[in-house]
């Protein structure tokens, strides 16, 4: 059994703490609003009052909050995980974030005698749920190695892909990908409503297909339905394209799509749909062709 105190329970944080309970892990909870404590509590683990409490004698401290500031909010100051966890503790940021500001906490983590790893994942809710989740890690190796078997039960693709901010720079290109590819799903179902193909049936052919993808497997049937319950909100991924467009600035490399998917995202945003399922870009598409939603 190891200690591991999981900060941040939200859509993504609170199955993947009641996994690592369901593995056997003595896992101690915080989170803002204590609804999600409570839960935690309900599926075996133990609600904290506060970081401190929290982290005190974990082996591996778990944060998964929204973005970079409020990374840098748990873990800094007096309050912050780094003034209170052990020696020697390992601190796994599963969060999305600035590769930059990822690499420049591993820093301060070994400063205050942590070893960190940045380690956001892939999957959604759902991957969450199941412990599916594709994990990417900067970091040392020795130290992944070590917790493989945390990793494993909320986890199943669980790959090292170089040293700190490493697994945020490949988060940020999965993040592109996948609103791409959200983005032409959802124009290519509006594009086969207006011919008044029966989309479902369409879905099923193109996805067994070269067109074939995870975003058809997992999200088209819900679009069809015009049912945008979020697993991951525009808000996140809006903020998550931030990061991949300043990124690939800074390195000087160009992606016009993605420049363009990203300002759809903000419009989706401004719209007013910031709290939608990233699969509600779709409303912006029937817009954009002054088609009325089935919402």
């Amino acid at each position: 059994m190891t200690r591991i105190a999981f900060i941040g329970l939200g859509i993504m944080g609170l199955p993947m703490a009641k996994n690592l309970i369901s593995a056997g892990h003595d896992v101690v909870g915080f989170n803002r609003s204590r609804g999600a404590v409570d839960a935690l509590v309900e599926a075996g683990g133990t609600g904290a009052a506060s970081i401190a409490e929290a982290v005190a004698g974990a082996d591996i401290v778990a944060t998964m909050v929204p973005d970079s500031a409020d990374v840098e909010a748990v873990v800094g100051g007096s309050e912050g995980v780094f003034a209170h966890a052990q020696k020697g503790a390992v601190w796994i940021d599963f969060s999305s974030i600035r590769p930059d500001v990822s690499a420049r906490l591993a820093e301060a983590a070994a400063e205050a005698g942590l070893r960190a790893l940045d380690a956001p994942v892939s999957g959604g809710e759902a991957g969450a749920i199941e412990g599916v989740l594709s994990i990417m890690i900067g970091g040392d190796e020795a130290v992944v190695e070590e917790v493989r078997p945390v990793l494993e039960a909320v986890g199943k693709t669980i790959v090292r892909v170089g040293p700190a901010g490493s697994g945020q720079t490949v988060k940020a290109a999965n993040q592109l990908i996948v609103a791409g590819t959200i983005e032409l799903v959802a124009e290519a179902l509006v594009f086969l409503e207006a011919y008044g193909v029966d989309t479902t049936s369409a879905v099923e052919v193109l996805a067994g297909g070269l067109a074939g993808n995870r975003i058809l497997d997992r999200k088209a049937a819900s679009m069809i339905k015009r049912e945008f319950e979020p697993g991951f909100r525009i808000d996140l991924h809006h903020k998550d394209m931030g990061i991949v467009t300043s990124a690939a600035r800074e390195a000087g490399v160009h992606i016009p799509l993605g420049a363009l998917t990203a300002q759809l995202m903000g419009a989706a945003r401004q719209k007013g749909y910031g709290s939608l399922d990233h699969s509600g870009l779709l409303l912006l598409v029937e817009e954009l062709s002054g088609r009325a939603s089935k919402a």
